[in-house]
Formats: C-alpha cells, sequence, structure tokens
C-alpha cells in the first residue's frame, strides 16, 4: 500500500516551572534569591531520510509529543531539559500548516 498524504499532530513539551527560593544562612544576611530556572521543554523535529519512501508509518501513529522540561530546585539547581523527537519523512516530503495552508518546509535533502 502506497500512503502520499498524511495528518499528524505534534506538540511540543512545556517549559518546565522556575523555583522562588532565597538564601538564608547564619552569616550572610540579606542572602538574596537562589532559586533555579525550570529547564526547555523538548521540540519535534521533522527530518528527511532517503531511506524512505512511504508515509505507511503515519497510519497509526499520529500524535507525536515531546517531553516537558523538569522544575528548578533551591540552591540554583535548573531543571533538566526535555527530550526531543524526531519524526522521519521520505525525501520530497512537503509540510504544511493544517490551519493556514502555509508551506513549512519542502525536505529535498537529507
Amino acid at each position: 500500500m502506497f500512503i502520499d498524504r498524511a495528518k499528524i499532530i505534534v506538540v511540543s513539551g512545556a517549559g518546565g516551572d522556575g523555583m522562588v527560593s532565597f538564601r538564608r544562612e547564619k552569616y550572610v544576611p540579606r542572602g538574596g534569591p537562589s532559586g533555579g530556572d525550570g529547564g526547555r521543554g523538548g521540540s519535534v523535529i521533522i527530518r528527511a531520510d532517503g531511506s524512505l519512501n512511504t508515509l505507511i508509518n503515519f497510519r497509526r501513529h499520529r500524535k507525536f509529543a515531546a517531553k516537558a522540561g523538569a522544575n528548578g530546585g533551591a540552591k540554583e539547581m535548573f531543571g533538566k531539559n526535555g527530550e526531543d523527537v524526531y519524526v522521519d519523512v521520505p525525501l520530497g516530503t512537503m509540510v504544511y500548516d493544517d490551519r493556514t495552508g502555509e508551506l513549512l518546509a519542502d525536505m529535498t535533502q537529507n
């Protein structure tokens, strides 16, 4: 079976929340902030693969969601970044935005 058109849903990962924390030490008056930033959310990346020749993989797997970033912690501990998700498509695939109909990418090279 040859499939030449597929509609998929992509969701990027949400960034982690930062931590509100202040230094409280005996000999450091008004120590200042010490909270860490939240991690960056993951991205969904579409990449062309020359070994593929059909979109049959999207027949059952249509939603691609990246992981969220971890929250920050006290003592300037930054949250871990979310993992990226890669979606492999065959060469010659054209990626469109479903809402606007705008051509986002023409995948012509690996």
